[in-house]
């Protein structure tokens, strides 16, 4: 059980040894702190006197304000009442900022030293004298009662992690107890970590407090300067009652003006100094009633390194006006509020440099290629660690087919997106050349190693071809893919598991599979299948019963690609996610082989001609009759000059989808380039005229030649 404290201390402060000079006592000082607090009626440019700040009470001959002397920093100091375990930044305490109250440098004022006086009393407490004894609702203002609400109000501030949230928490941790209305003013715009900012001090009003007119009068239950009186409502001419709704919505600071000079100096004031009447004008408008004696407190707002706004604090006529030690409590307020603010901005500023990262390390939208749909997602591990290392990709190549991929990197930070998006970028520069997939994880494999020595990822590279309805894949330590055919029937593709990359010296093997019409490829990473409470082939398991669940709901058809996609995410229960998670769905339509021609012409000078012939068949097989002129003269110019380099056979190929689409391939690496042919030139207008009549056209290189291919448009009747 815990003993009583003696009386006339406060309940767990252990009173101090007094310092050889109490005249210049100071509060200890608070580590990484900014911002300050003046004596109790401080004013500008003139220091008012002790007996006016605090007049002697009667009873208390000689000594300070409150009839102690207050002592020096020293053992004890730190201590912290009843009450008030886990605050920080109260009173006397640790959690003061640079400047704030007891800050080196700062001369003692009588209500300074509440938590830790020489004779062991508390301003205002129950000896009976200082001002306490004049009025009720002052009198129970003991330091001990300031201690427990700037230990509860600052844990309320520090709860907030955004901008909103901690100025909500300093107005509702203040308004009614300590103060009947509140305006807190910030910057605008906020400055960022060293930015310097340019321009004029601009303060826009941020967000506004009192007490609503059903409740005014009605009081708390404890009594005390800390609790709204229980008295009559206000009278409506009362300037706390209007003036939090008629205060300027910005402010421009001027440079040496009276609002400059107040928050140049940071410690707050009282409303009624010299200095606070010229620079309230100037806060909160012109004509601006502002109570009158010690009701309004302006405190400046000091960050880590700059002044980023003003609170403004505000007691109705018929409330006991402000205290000296008021002073230091609006100075704790303002410290830790301007503390969370500027890491509130800092905070916003690292999650919008995460979110921009990974929305530029993904793909902004997937391609649609022909004879494939594609659906993705992607969540983040959480809300505070919004950057990962998995990613997904789908890459058009040639012939229709289209490369998908999903990786993971280790981790979920910054560095891992990092390394995600080079080794992104790396298989997107491979898929273009248009290796197999082995190779292309073996060349991730050694970028990985040239990246770092515990660079590691696991990978799974799949390319499609619509024509053959068939897919080849190859995997480097990545959970196997599920494959959901039309019927219904779901199940986890046999591919070989392969290590990571990064490992190095390891091969990875291909397997080539069937992709009938209707069926459906999920691609994932760990993070959808495993977690703390289950373990991977548990998870896949899981994942492959619930795409039978939701293919049952359709009947025979396949269900929807972006609802599926839903309702495999669904399958996560609260806090069932321990990984970020990328997923990629892609449903296999094909291209009908009545929609496919396809030749073998030998490089032979006749071969133009042939191709001339077979183009024009296959056109009038399809009902394409218009389109025979422009085929037939691209077909020659493209055919003629791979016939002129070309040493083995070469292939021609005409598909119908959407669009009229031809591919001329040959055993040239090199690719043709559009240039323009001079008058004299007998060679050169080949492409020329290409690129003038076909919709879209392009060269791709393969790891066995080149593709030249062109687009055209089909005519209405035939789409």
């Amino acid at each position: 059980m815990r003993q009583p404290a003696p009386p006339g201390t406060v309940p767990g402060v252990p009173a101090p040894v007094p310092g050889p000079d109490a005249a210049t006592a100071r509060l200890p000082r608070q580590p990484g702190g900014g911002g300050g607090c003046a004596a109790p009626g401080a004013e500008a440019p003139r220091e008012r006197s002790r007996a006016e700040a605090h007049p002697e009470p009667a009873g208390r001959p000689g000594g300070d304000a409150h009839g102690a002397t207050p002592a020096r920093e020293g053992p004890g100091r730190t201590g912290r009442t009843d009450g008030q375990a886990g605050a920080t930044g109260a009173v006397g305490g640790a959690g003061e900022a640079d400047g704030a109250p007891g800050a080196p440098g700062a001369p003692a004022t009588p209500g300074t030293a509440s938590a830790g006086r020489t004779d062991g009393s508390v301003p205002g407490g129950a000896d009976g004298g200082g001002p306490a004894a004049t009025s009720p609702t002052a009198a129970g203002a003991t330091g001990g009662e300031r201690l427990r609400f700037v230990g509860a109000a600052t844990r309320r501030i520090a709860r907030g992690i955004d901008l909103d949230e901690i100025v909500l928490g300093l107005c509702r941790a203040t308004v009614p107890t300590f103060a009947d209305a509140i305006l807190v003013y910030l910057r605008d715009p906020l400055p960022v970590g060293d930015e310097r900012p340019v321009g004029p001090v601009v303060l826009r009003l941020r967000r506004t407090d009192q007490l609503p007119e059903h409740v005014r009068g009605l009081g708390e239950p404890v009594g005390g300067a800390f609790a709204a009186p229980a008295e009559a409502a206000p009278d409506r001419s009362d300037p706390a009652t209007d003036l939090a709704g008629a205060a300027a919505e910005r402010c421009e600071v001027r440079i040496g003006g009276p609002l400059a000079e107040v928050l140049r100096g940071v410690r707050p004031v009282f409303g009624d100094s010299s200095a606070a009447r010229a620079a309230l004008p100037e806060l909160l408008g012109e004509g601006r009633c502002v109570p009158d004696r010690h009701r309004t407190i302006l405190a400046p707002l000091r960050g880590r390194r700059r002044v980023i706004g003003a609170a403004v604090f505000i007691r109705r006529a018929d409330r006991p006006a402000f205290e000296g030690d008021d002073l230091l409590v609006a100075a704790q307020l303002a410290t830790h509020t301007a503390l969370g603010v500027d890491k509130a901005v800092l905070y916003g500023r690292e999650v919008y440099i995460a979110d921009e990262l990974q929305r530029t390390m993904l793909p902004d939208s997937l391609p649609q290629p022909t004879g494939v749909r594609l659906a993705s997602r992607y969540l983040p591990a959480a809300e505070t660690a919004r950057v990962g290392g998995d990613w997904y990709d789908a890459i058009p190549l040639p012939g229709n087919r289209v490369a998908l991929v999903v990786g993971d990197v280790m981790g979920h930070s910054m560095t891992s997106a990092a390394i995600m998006g080079q080794l992104r970028t790396t298989a997107q520069t491979l898929a273009g050349l248009d290796l197999p997939p082995a190779e292309v994880l073996h060349h991730l494999d050694e970028q990985a190693q040239r990246l770092g020595s515990d660079r590691m990822a696991t990978c799974l590279y799949a390319v499609y071809d619509p024509v053959a309805h068939r897919i080849v894949i190859a995997n480097a330590g990545h959970p196997p893919p599920i494959m959901l055919h039309r019927g219904g029937r779901a199940e986890v593709l046999r591919v070989p598991p392969g290590a990571p990359i990064g490992v190095g010296g390891v091969d990875f093997e291909a397997v080539e599979l069937d992709a009938p019409a209707g069926a459906t490829l999920l691609l994932y990473t760990d993070g959808l299948v495993e977690s703390r409470i289950r373990d991977v082939w548990t998870g896949i398991e899981q994942l492959r019963e619930r795409l039978i669940e939701t293919a049952r709901l359709t009947g025979p058809n396949p269900p929807p690609l972006e609802p599926l996609c839903d309702e495999v995410l669904g399958m996560l229960g609260p806090g069932d996610r321990d990984d970020d998670i990328a997923l990629l769905a892609a449903r296999f339509e094909g291209i009908a082989p009545s929609d496919v021609a396809y030749w073998f012409l030998d490089p032979r000078p006749q071969t133009a001609r042939q191709a001339r012939r077979l183009a024009r068949r296959a056109l009038t097989r399809w009902g394409l009759e218009e389109l025979t002129d422009s085929v037939e003269l691209l077909v020659s110019e493209v055919i003629t000059n791979a016939v002129r380099y070309a040493e083995r056979p070469i292939t021609l190929r005409l598909l119908r989808t959407d669009v009229l689409r031809c591919e001329v391939g040959d055993d040239v690496p090199q690719l043709p380039r559009l240039r323009q042919a001079r008058p004299s030139d007998e060679g050169g207008r080949g492409l020329y005229l290409v690129n003038r009549l076909a919709r879209r056209w392009g060269a791709t290189r393969l790891s066995t030649g080149k593709v030249v291919w062109f687009e055209l448009a089909l005519p209405a009747h035939a789409r």
